[in-house]
């Protein structure tokens, strides 16, 4: 049962004293000077937009064109074969980057571009800066680098949980986070998808991989993209990382400072000589100056910065998720869907149930017990799963151990697999790709941006990655037993069909755990 009002408020309080004796309410500054600065527009001169206009034939100037990357090391290499070419602008906004292997990586290749006269803006959600505050200050110390953190906390402890405990007087600047993911090269190419920047979305996790998907666009949506990016770097909700950071009184030693942390690893990047649909690297295509792009129209969903000032009892219109449903109440025939963290709630399932029972097949992709990261949020999607089967809605869970065994999806090695792709495709015409999971948290309190394509060769590109997940050894199909009570999950091995309605990954200490967990955290805050 939900906590009584006179409990919570008592707890409440409590925290609200245990703050003020660790510490006190931290605050954030009152007055922060922002330089206003926005996306080159004069760089159809440069190297990149060269190779994308030469891979644009002449009937397709006015649609943009786009790649799917469907494997970690391409859509790293597609990162740093962008940022090694740029000549005047990288623009990268991330929810996440990682103090590991990858995230140096990455810091690295927009150091070395600013050292070549390169523009750099990098903003990044502040959350998960926790502890890294000198890692940031010491890359903002280098010209032509400019770094920004969105929504702050108030405290910079190192502690996530003094951090949060010291900004509970703010709760909505706690739960209410920039999740977008994007970077955009002389604003002529550009990535966005589902991927921080760390070691596991590129498959070079020891422990744990993540199955995710980004697109490489050219042409009009890149600059929606960097109106996008433009719109967050302005924000109030922008601060510059030395408002609220120290920074460092030597820039020359923090630029040295920087260099050790991040030092290079032995060897370059690499890549498997052709990706999943038979293409070289965006690397070797750059190379020979022309991409294999299909092109198309397309449009950018993006939610406004000041979405994270908003109520969550105010209407989700407008939002990148209202538009995404709205896609999808228009299908017609067929609506895939791939989500990690996937929770409908009543209106969502209601809405499901409408779309059946027009004709429309809806098939869903998310992560099984043994494979999500997020086991309340597993937890509270299992409360739907009966009534979007009776409704007709077919279900896949990808399967961790399923995955690993199958090795269909890529090189997980003997770490655990996990979905992070958001993907929908809707009547194999129209997809969308991007940040955003089909949650509460990402219809009202995240921030997210996803891009819109209407192209039946994209489509049919992504329906197979999706099929593939939810049809072959890697994902159980859900169905309901005869009895009609009970859930069956469905796996094979080989030909034959292997059935259980033990539920994967889940025990029941496990169950009754997330069961307790679950009535003193909202649904609508998973």
């Amino acid at each position: 049962m939900p906590l009584p009002a006179s409990a919570a408020s008592r707890l409440a309080a409590w925290g609200l004293w245990l703050v003020l004796a660790l510490q006190g309410c931290a605050s954030l500054p009152g007055s922060v000077e922002r330089n206003a600065s926005f996306a080159f527009a004069d760089t159809a001169d440069t190297p990149l937009a060269r190779i994308a206009s030469a891979s644009t034939p002449e009937t397709e100037h006015t649609r943009s064109g786009f790649r799917v990357l469907p494997s970690g090391d391409y859509s790293l290499d597609a990162r740093i074969a962008l940022a090694r070419r740029a000549t005047r602008s990288i623009d990268a906004q991330y929810y996440q980057v990682h103090d590991d292997g990858v995230g140096h990586r990455f810091l690295r290749e927009l150091r070395d571009a600013a050292a070549r006269g390169v523009r750099v803006r990098l903003l990044l959600d502040d959350f998960y800066t926790t502890g890294h505050d000198a890692l940031y200050t010491d890359f903002a110390a280098h010209d032509n680098v400019e770094v920004r953190l969105f929504n702050p906390l108030p405290s910079r402890s190192v502690s996530i949980t003094r951090r949060v405990l010291a900004s509970l007087h703010e709760f909505g600047r706690i739960n209410q986070r920039m999740h977008n993911k994007l970077f955009v090269a002389d604003n002529t190419l550009a990535v966005v998808g589902g991927r921080n920047i760390g070691d596991e979305y590129f498959m070079s996790g020891s422990a744990a991989n993540f199955v995710d998907l980004d697109v490489l666009a050219g042409g009009a949506v890149v600059r929606q993209l960097s109106g996008a990016f433009d719109a967050y770097w302005n924000s109030e909700h922008s601060y510059p990382i030395g408002s609220i950071a120290r920074l460092a009184a030597d820039p020359a030693s923090a630029r040295h400072s920087f260099a050790r942390r991040v030092q290079a690893q032995s060897g370059e990047w690499t890549v498997e000589p052709r990706d999943l649909f038979g293409r070289a690297s965006v690397a070797r295509e750059l190379d020979d100056g022309r991409l294999s792009l299909h092109h198309a129209p397309a449009r950018v969903l993006v939610d406004p910065p000041d979405k994270v000032g908003r109520k969550r009892s105010q209407s989700a219109e407008g939002t990148a998720f209202f538009e995404a449903v709205q896609m999808m109440r228009a299908a017609r025939s067929e609506v895939l869907m791939a989500s990690p963290y996937f929770i409908p709630g009543e209106l969502g399932v209601r809405l499901l149930r409408e779309t059946v029972g027009h004709g429309v097949r809806v098939s869903v992709l998310t992560n099984a017990a043994d494979a999500t990261d997020e086991p309340l949020v597993h937890f509270a999607y299992a409360r739907y799963r009966h009534e979007m089967l009776r409704a007709g809605v077919e279900i896949h869970e990808l399967g961790g151990q399923l995955v690993a065994q199958s090795n269909d999806l890529g090189i997980f090695r003997s770490s655990a697999v996990r979905l992070h792709a958001k993907v929908g495709v809707i009547d194999r015409r129209w997809v969308l790709v991007g940040s955003m999971n089909l949650d509460a948290r990402s219809a009202r309190a995240n921030t997210e941006v996803s891009v819109s394509i209407e192209s039946p060769v994209l489509a049919n590109e992504l329906s197979s990655l999706v099929e593939r997940g939810g049809h072959l050894a890697g994902a159980y199909k859900l169905r309901l037993a005869a009895d009609g009570d009970h859930i069956e999950w469905v796996s094979r091995n080989g030909e034959q069909e292997v059935v259980t309605r033990a539920e994967p990954g889940a025990t029941p200490l496990s169950r009754l755990w997330l069961w307790m967990l679950s009535h003193f955290v909202s649904e609508d805050l998973l």
